[in-house]
């Protein structure tokens, strides 16, 4: 990890983007104090996830189709007392 200065920074920006875009991290300090951390951020998916991972795992209850309560409906309204 690197430290460097505000000044630094900004004078040096686009050379210190390349470093992170190759997986180093800048730390950038005011007056010697951790302000800022750049960092690459996680790989973007190239390939789109595949659907029904989660199939099996949990099941919908009945109960979930039946209609609210008149008191949560009354919530949901902005009339509940």
């Amino acid at each position: 990890m690197k430290k460097i200065n505000v000044h630094e920074a900004k004078t040096h920006l686009s050379h210190y983007l390349d470093e992170v875009e190759h997986g180093e991290t800048v730390l950038v300090c005011r007056r010697n104090q951790p302000i800022a951390e750049l960092r690459p951020l996680a790989a973007h998916r190239h390939k789109p996830r595949a659907i029904g991972l989660a199939k099996g795992k949990f099941t919908v209850p009945a109960t979930f189709f039946e209609d609210l309560p008149d008191e949560t409906l009354a919530a949901f309204q902005g009339s509940a007392t």
